[in-house]
């Protein structure tokens, strides 16, 4: 997660070519001319060990006969020159190099990572085509075009995929910010990208083409970051088992489950799409229309064909079309001629005026959970450019409600242009716009879970964590990972989930029938061996017995069709168990597993014999708490039937819910945890009970809230404190808190604030309240102070920020106090708070920039023994202070 000199590699002030050329169709040919012709302002060295000019530049033999160290070098050479070449280049002071060579075996890219980082210099490639910035007329690779300034920013993994879109967009007149290959990604990767490009002001949003993730928490944390900024969707090869085998043996790299890398998707408030032409689609109308709220359409439209178009295309697409209230129709009835269509979609016929379109658009009203598709077929009647001037005012107004589709060509050009000139989205057909409604919808969804922060225990059930430790803990003695059905079951109750009464006894009739007296017909028994996982493969299951005498014959059946099925299991009894009869009760699956790119990961889906067959689930990546878990169940086909239909009452799905987030916390308690499956969950609208149980343990430790993609939130920093007779909470922020941070830094003087950030200001935008208070715990820290207002509303009086580099070697802090409770200790306490924890995470020193004539905080950092001298990266600067704290040594005495 390190930015470290990616300026050098996307805003150099010079570039080297090592193997420039003039030989026809050569690399080092081609980058050469790509940078000599595309327009880039900086210097231009070439360098060849024959040649002493290219096209009238000097050329160099080697990198020492350089006039100054570049800040970018482009290598073209082959592999066994490549790890001298960094190793002279990073210590003549170079930062950044793309390695366009491939070939470089395990050892060579290894000793070329390691010559890279005693300098730190970064390194792109690999193997790599390189990369363009155009707004700089930066064309560093050997692509046969060049892009065309923009706002979209495109990484890929494949260069030959940058090729063709270089190509296709061009045609289209789309372009980019930075338009980036990055082959072996042996330093940059899609992590590092994403840090850089979602801080970069030229960028709009990101678009990504990924076959594998080698970092999956690097890559979580980065994306997460990113997607609170701007729009980031992403492309990823490998949906299909031939897909995913295809991108494993092309980049070497394992390529996670599929339906996995969906869910991470989400969990980080990112879009997937499918075709290149959907990334496309979905930057056009997320940069645009990225605030609306609306989760159905109404059509409007001059044609009837057209407006069945768009509504089979909703129906294919499962977006809801508005209902027409009668309010509304008495609106457009006021409007309209009297044959117009008196439903959704709105035909307002084809001979319609321009006045016509404008007050339609005005009885549709500001209606914000709506938007309005507006689909215009050209006719002689009146100009397309003409009903466009007319309908601009209210289409481009704020917030957007309007997507525009002007059907036709050369006919529609000026009024598609004049559209998109005003930032209103537009598309080609009616099929793509209710599309990119669609890929909006979805995104407004990852953009919810994006904002849950749970910790890694967020169940209100009981959870017995010794029972559950003893449990795993004599399966493991006994060198065993499954666990029998009754250790699965107590394990789950342990943890606070309902579980079905169940008595384990030996392996003959008389014990069987004596627990089922005790428990009550009608029963279900159960075979019993360590070596039986799936035991109604082998016959091992019988459900609805009613009588002694039933009982006592399928005991008999029992043992004898496992012994034919299985003569190497020993057999060490049988389970009886109530047999749970629940009106109006749905089968469900709730499961764990481990994958191998994502770490842990939680299932839920419609359950049975037949649950592989249905293969209707939904994949979630931990922690979760209630709102994620409600959100997967969501994305499954059988969350339908739960919510009730005709006579059939709806589900307990909170229930539901806290079995997954009591599963999510098994998960971070029990790091043995390698599977489980409660299958079937029962549910109804009574509550669910789970009737079966499978789970392994794993001596090796998959799970765990340290193996988890996510971060969880905390929840052991919160603390309680008395502060002049008040209880004050110091706590990690989360996203939440947004308006009570507002708030808070609302209240704050001006002139506080310049000391702070060196400059005042009365705004804050929505974004930088988000970048405040929805952090990746991993990279930085924020603990606020807050106590319960008058109002009894909770409200900030402080908060200590710390960013932490990514060698963890220096973090840099900021700290600010309400204006009226300047003097009070809690800026002291507050960055006890931070130095406490930053000490405990092994971060070596903490640092910060003050102005001089900042002396209050000056005076705090001498009082926690800070030392304070000239500031190291400008030593001229007078106006500034810079203080830094050793965290291996110990902290000053308490206030």
């Amino acid at each position: 997660m390190s930015i470290r000199h990616l300026d050098a590699l996307f805003a150099p002030a010079s570039v080297a070519v090592i193997g420039a050329s003039t030989r026809p169709s050569s690399v080092g040919a081609t980058v050469w001319r790509n940078l000599r012709d595309g327009g880039f302002r900086g210097a231009l060295y070439p360098v060849h060990p024959t040649h002493t000019e290219l096209d009238g530049v000097p050329a160099f033999a080697r990198v020492a006969d350089l006039p100054q160290a570049p800040d970018l070098a482009i290598l073209c050479t082959p592999a066994a020159t490549v790890v001298p070449l960094i190793t002279e280049l990073g210590a003549r002071g170079t930062r950044a190099a793309i390695v366009l060579t491939a070939g470089l075996d395990a050892a060579q890219k290894q000793a070329m990572l390691d010559a890279a980082r005693v300098h730190t210099l970064r390194i792109l490639g690999p193997n790599c085509l390189g990369m363009l910035v155009p707004h700089l007329g930066l064309n560093a690779s050997f692509a046969p075009t060049g892009a065309l300034p923009g706002e979209l920013a495109f990484v890929s993994q494949s260069g030959a995929l940058v090729t063709a879109m270089l190509d296709w967009a061009g045609s289209r007149g789309i372009g980019f910010s930075h338009f980036v290959s990055l082959g072996e990604r042996a330093d940059v990767d899609f992590g590092d990208m994403l840090d850089f490009l979602g801080s970069d002001p030229k960028t709009r949003a990101i678009l990504l083409y990924i076959e594998s993730i080698e970092a999956p928490r690097k890559f979580m944390s980065a994306a997460r970051a990113a997607a609170r900024n701007k729009p980031v969707i992403v492309v990823k090869a490998g949906r299909s088992a031939a897909g995913q085998q295809a991108a494993a043996s092309h980049t070497g790299a394992l390529a996670g489950s599929d339906a996995v890398f969906d869910a991470a998707i989400a969990r980080a408030g990112m879009l997937r799409v499918d075709t290149l032409q959907d990334l496309f689609l979905a930057a056009e109308t997320l940069s645009r229309f990225r605030d609306s709220r609306a989760e159905q359409l109404i059509v409007l439209t001059n044609g009837g064909g057209a407006g069945v178009m768009a509504a089979d295309a909703a129906a294919t697409e499962d977006v809801p079309l508005a209902p027409i209230t009668e309010a509304l129709r008495a609106r457009l009835d006021a409007v309209l001629p009297a044959h117009w269509s008196h439903a959704n979609p709105v035909d307002i016929i084809g001979d319609a005026p321009a006045t016509r379109y404008v007050e339609a658009l005005q009885a549709l009203g500001n209606d914000d959970a709506s938007a309005v598709l507006f689909i215009h077929a050209p006719t002689a009647i009146v100009p397309s450019l003409a009903i466009a001037q007319a309908l601009l005012p209210l289409a481009s107004a704020a917030p957007r409600r309007v997507l525009g589709c002007w059907l036709g060509d050369a006919a529609v050009a000026q009024a598609r242009a004049l559209f998109r000139g005003a930032g209103v989205p537009d598309f080609n057909t009616p099929e793509d716009a209710v599309r990119a409604f669609s890929l909006l919808r979805t995104y407004r969804r990852h953009q919810q879970e994006l904002l849950q922060t749970p910790p890694a225990r967020a169940s209100a059930q009981a959870v017995d964590l010794p029972r559950i430790r003893a449990i795993v803990d004599a399966v493991q003695a006994d060198g065993r990972e499954l666990l029998t059905e009754p250790e699965a079951k107590d394990l789950l109750a342990a943890a606070g989930l309902p579980v079905v009464a169940t008595r384990v006894v030996p392996p003959d009739a008389a014990a069987a029938r004596a627990a089922a007296d005790a428990l009550g017909y009608p029963v279900a028994l159960k075979i019993l061996s360590h070596a039986i996982s799936h035991k109604s493969d082998v016959g091992g299951v019988r459900l609805n017995i009613g009588s002694a005498a039933e009982l006592e014959q399928a005991c008999a059946t029992m043992l004898a069709r496992v012994r034919e099925q299985r003569p190497d299991a020993v057999v060490q009894g049988f389970t009886v168990q109530t047999m749970v009869r629940k009106k109006h009760a749905h089968e469900l699956i709730i499961g764990a597993s481990v994958d191998p790119v994502f770490g842990p990961v939680l299932l839920f889906g419609q359950g049975g014999v037949a649950v592989e067959v249905l293969a209707d689930r939904a994949l979630a990546l931990p922690p979760l708490n209630t709102t994620l878990a409600l959100a997967q169940i969501a994305r499954t086909r059988v969350a339908r039937l739960l919510r009730g239909y005709r006579d059939e009452p709806a589900a307990d799905v909170d229930a539901i819910a806290q079995v997954l987030v009591a599963v999510s916390q098994l998960l971070a308690d029990v790091p043995e945890l390698a599977e489980l499956d409660i299958n079937p969950l029962l549910a109804n609208h009574e509550g669910a009970v789970a009737l079966d149980a499978r789970v392994r343990v794993s001596a090796r430790r998959p799970a765990g809230a340290a193996n988890f993609a996510i971060q969880p939130y905390p929840q052991d920093l919160v603390e309680r404190w008395d502060w002049q007779g008040q209880a004050v909470t110091l706590r990690p922020i989360r996203p939440e808190d947004e308006p009570q941070h507002r708030a808070f830094l609302e209240k704050l003087d001006p002139e506080d604030i310049r000391l702070r950030v060196f400059y005042s200001r009365r705004h804050i935008e929505h974004s930088e309240l988000a970048r405040l208070t929805q952090i990746d715990y991993a990279r930085e820290m924020a603990f606020i102070a807050t106590r319960s207002g008058p109002d009894g509303a909770e409200e900030t009086l402080g908060t200590v920020r710390a960013v932490v580099d990514p060698d963890n070697e220096a973090a840099e802090f900021g700290v600010i106090v309400r204006s009226d409770l300047k003097g009070s200790g809690l800026g002291h306490r507050l960055m006890r708070k931070m130095i406490d924890h930053l000490r405990a995470r092994g971060t070596q020193r903490l640092v910060g920039t003050v102005l001089r004539e900042n002396r209050g905080m000056l005076e705090l950092a001498h009082a926690l023994g800070f030392q304070e001298t000239v500031n190291p990266s400008d030593p001229g600067d007078h106006d500034t202070r810079y203080v830094a704290l050793d965290l291996q040594t110990p902290a000053g005495p308490p206030p």
